[in-house]
């Protein structure tokens, strides 16, 4: 195994949030080296290391001072790349492997030292795919959150009645923003946390990133996509239900009726040892059968706003999009990988069609770690999300 250097907070570096497991606000060192996994912490963090994993060799920060540095007058954005460099030439650390995301200062002043360091994204993306039985519980928690956050966007669209100007619930109009703050209240009852989400009604849900502002029109489609955190552990999940108000559109109805029909298809085709990419070709083939355009039925370079627009997939744990990918590229996927199938279609100026799940690849298959119902209307998913 090669040397590994690590250099951030783990509130923001899921690298780092993976090896020690909380969440450290204040950057920090982490080195694995000869069989030693080594966090160089400030000792009052080092304590919080510790207990969650003993096996983590705790070296005080405090050890490496800087005193000298500031008497010499080093300027102030040079002092911390210099104690990197003091630190990895105490603990014999001479190459490492490090991510995309390593500091550029630090990695300067390691090279100038002569420490060789490798960048190898895939070896940190790798290490985080097979999911733990504490991780795949983890997600399971997080996907409570978001199915609750859903209900409670069901309850207040059920609620929900024609009125002037738009739908109104309560005697107040219903809006994007109240079904978001709702999906937030509920994620906070379940330990889980998540502002950015998206509730765009309309022509807004012909774009896939759209988070939605405004109140609803009577007759309505509103693309709830919710991905709450788990405050305690970091991990995700991440789930999309597609509700209509009022008189359905027709189109509507039937774009839901096929984006069933590909995540289910989807789902058959799941197993270790298949690639995204093959996935994602078997969705985008059942699309154009249907007379949409797809990413793979356009010339390369094409702007694809319409039809089903995006990739089918990706993976989920400490960032709600990480690997495993299921587009045009993928991966073969693993036992133990946690990923989406989100098929969607869209028309801009019309509006949007998305549903989204989450599985567990197994040794056989996958299992589906999402447990909401599909259909179009608030209150029958509201009712039977209840029960």
């Amino acid at each position: 195994m090669p040397n590994v250097l690590l250099i951030g907070d783990s509130g923001r570096s899921t690298e780092l949030r993976h090896q020690v497991g909380v969440a450290i606000m204040d950057p920090f060192r982490y080195v694995e080296l000869d069989g030693r996994r080594v966090a160089v912490v400030w000792s009052v963090e080092g304590d919080r290391i510790a207990a969650f994993d003993p096996s983590i060799e705790i070296v005080p920060v405090e050890t490496f001072p800087s005193d000298d540095l500031i008497r010499e007058g080093v300027d102030l954005y040079e002092i911390e790349p210099i104690k990197t460099v003091r630190i990895a030439s105490s603990l014999g650390l001479r190459d490492a492997v490090v991510p995309e995301s390593f500091p550029l200062r630090h990695a300067d002043a390691l090279r100038a030292d002569g420490v060789e360091l490798t960048v190898d994204q895939r070896f940190f993306d790798d290490r985080r795919r097979a999911k733990t039985a504490r991780e795949v519980e983890a997600i399971g928690r997080a996907s409570r959150a978001a199915e609750a956050g859903m209900a409670a966007i069901a309850a207040l669209l059920a609620r929900s009645e024609p009125g002037d100007g738009g739908r109104v619930e309560d005697g107040e109009p219903l809006t994007c923003e109240r079904l978001r703050a709702a999906a937030v209240e509920a994620f906070s009852h379940h330990g889980c946390r998540g502002d950015d989400l998206i509730a765009a009604h309309g022509s807004q849900a012909a774009d896939g990133h759209e988070q939605g502002s405004g109140r609803l029109s009577n007759d309505d489609v509103v693309v709830c996509d919710l991905w709450p955190q788990e405050i305690e552990t970091g991990y995700f999940a991440d789930m999309t239900r597609t509700f209509t108000v009022g008189a359905p559109d027709p189109e509507i109805v039937a774009w839901h009726g096929q984006c069933l029909e590909a995540l289910d298809l989807a789902r058959t085709l799941v197993r270790p040892g298949v690639n995204g990419r093959d996935v994602n070709r078997s969705v985008c083939e059942l699309f154009s059968g249907h007379g949409h355009p797809t990413k793979l039925s356009v010339p390369d370079g094409t702007v694809l706003r319409d039809g089903f627009c995006h990739s089918l997939g990706h993976g989920v744990g400490l960032d709600v999009h990480e690997s495993p990918y299921l587009g045009k590229a993928g991966h073969d996927l693993v036992v133990g990988d946690v990923i989406t199938l989100e098929p969607g279609l869209y028309r801009q100026g019309f509006g949007g069609v998305r549903v989204e799940d989450m599985l567990l690849v197994t040794e056989d298959g996958c299992e589906t770690i999402t447990d909401f119902p599909y259909g179009l209307d608030p209150s029958a998913a509201a009712l039977e999300a209840a029960r």
